[in-house]
């Protein structure tokens, strides 16, 4: 039995909708997102049931209008090129007065989520009508990631007993295949922006994402799409910063003086630089994620993370070119580990006092975390070198996990030594726990893990 067929077996019949009787709530802004990235199929089929192939997502619209412009579509193998819409809902479209706006003149393709009805047309002011797609709200789920629940009760499940009695071999192999799983699937996702983007925007939005740390990671990303590297690189590397933090949303006018004497001159040449790029990055407030400063530790803080993004920015070409090479991608992680600023050196934030000691702007901990959600995962041929890398501490995902397959984080301390067990871990516990809603009463792995067994020889 391979990993995949494990699913397979066990997959849940249960429809979520007929379950639920309601669309589960989305952002629509992450869904934009995940759309831009390439998370959803490239191949639709209209309310007309005209064939449409998605070229280019487009660029996000940092201004009033449609959320994507100059982007590319073919429908029936006629290209197209103009603005996107996605809305949550195809009357959307209407309450939100598109129909009557001529911004929305041009719009070549509308996307919802909920189609309230079919004989709902999408139409300009001029009365054209406009090609909609439907995303479903399960493959919605699935480009998110979001399986169907957060997370179980935190107590034994049904597979407690199966694997007390499993081999070591056999849950080794389980859990080898559970990993490496988990990888082609960041690896289809990464290779998905690539064909959209290219190579080096799918790495940069990969490592913003890395930076933002589980609570701005959505805002890192939602940044570095609407920051393109190829377009942040066109300027002076003295301005890369500035650009980010104001696209960010993080600059003011009047910032500097409310700054330690020490960080004043600095913040005012920021705001200076900012200045004349302000009309081409500023996003409108409607458009602007919100960042998450509350509980953060210092050397987490979303303004350090962005000092990071634009470090790494500066030394582009080279980062993104020994990204390519094969791992242990030493050339890469030495690159990005010594990343340095004057200013960011000694402070956590924008506006904070001045630290004695120097601070790294990545630590090893989120090194190693991009290695392996991002890099590792994209050469399966290396797997040798990817198991050798440890496991850093447990974190609350992983200590609920082992407390739910062996009863308790002691009884997993075998599986817990390397990386990919982590990795493997998680992957059974979204694939099995946060997809069965009847607290293991029906769930099937638990009498599917008698059937595995290992296959190394």
């Amino acid at each position: 039995m391979t990993y995949p067929s494990l699913l397979k077996v066990t997959a849940n019949k249960t429809n979520i909708l007929a379950e639920n009787q309601a669309i589960p709530r989305f952002d629509e802004l992450e869904v934009q997102s995940r759309w831009f990235s390439g998370n959803f199929s490239r191949d639709h089929l209209s309310n007309h049931g005209q064939k449409i192939s998605i070229i280019s997502p487009g660029e996000w619209n940092h201004g009033a209008g449609p959320d994507f412009i100059n982007a590319t579509i073919e429908v029936d193998g006629e290209r197209h090129h103009g603005p996107i819409e996605l809305d949550l809902d195809s009357r959307n479209w209407e309450r939100h007065g598109h129909n009557r706006s001529t911004t929305f003149d041009d719009i070549i393709l509308h996307i919802v989520i909920n189609d309230s009805s079919p004989s709902f047309f999408t139409r300009t002011s001029n009365h054209r009508d406009i090609p909609r797609i439907t995303l479903s709200p399960a493959e919605v789920s699935t480009a998110l990631s979001r399986p169907r629940l957060t997370q179980v009760l935190a107590r034994p499940g049904h597979c407690l007993r199966p694997l007390a009695h499993m081999a070591l071999p056999d849950i080794t192999s389980l859990l080898r295949e559970s990993a490496k799983y988990r990888a082609q699937l960041k690896a289809r996702r990464f290779k998905g922006t690539v064909e959209l983007h290219g190579f080096s925007q799918a790495l940069w939005e990969a490592l913003a994402d890395a930076l933002g740390f589980s609570a701005n990671q959505y805002p890192m990303r939602l940044l570095a799409q609407r920051l393109p590297i190829k377009k942040l690189l066109k300027h002076t590397p003295e301005d890369f910063g500035a650009i980010i933090f104001g696209t960010a949303g993080f600059l003011s006018p009047n910032l500097h003086k409310t700054a330690p004497d020490d960080s004043r001159e600095w913040l005012e040449g920021l705001w200076t630089r900012w200045w004349k790029h302000r009309p081409n990055y500023e996003f409108s407030i409607a458009r602007t994620p919100a960042w998450s400063t509350q509980a953060i530790r210092p050397g987490n803080h979303p303004q350090r993370r962005l000092a990071a993004l634009a470090a790494a920015a500066r030394q582009w070409p080279w980062l993104s070119k020994s990204a390519r090479q094969t791992p242990p991608f030493k050339n890469f992680s030495k690159s990005l580990s010594a990343l340095s600023e004057p200013f960011w050196d000694h402070h956590h934030t924008l506006l904070s006092v001045r630290t004695k000691k120097p601070i790294k702007l990545i630590g090893k901990s989120r090194l190693e975390e991009f290695l392996i959600n991002t890099l590792y995962p994209l050469h399966p041929e290396n797997w040798a070198e990817f198991q050798k890398i440890p496991a850093s501490a447990p974190n609350q995902k992983v200590k609920r996990c082992c407390e739910r397959l062996f009863g308790s984080l002691a009884n997993a301390k075998p599986y817990l030594k390397f990386a990919w067990q982590q990795q493997a871990l998680l992957q059974v516990y979204q694939d099995f726990c946060l997809e069965d809603l009847s607290d293991c009463i029906e769930c099937s792995f638990p009498e599917q893990l008698a059937q595995w067994k290992s296959t190394d020889d």
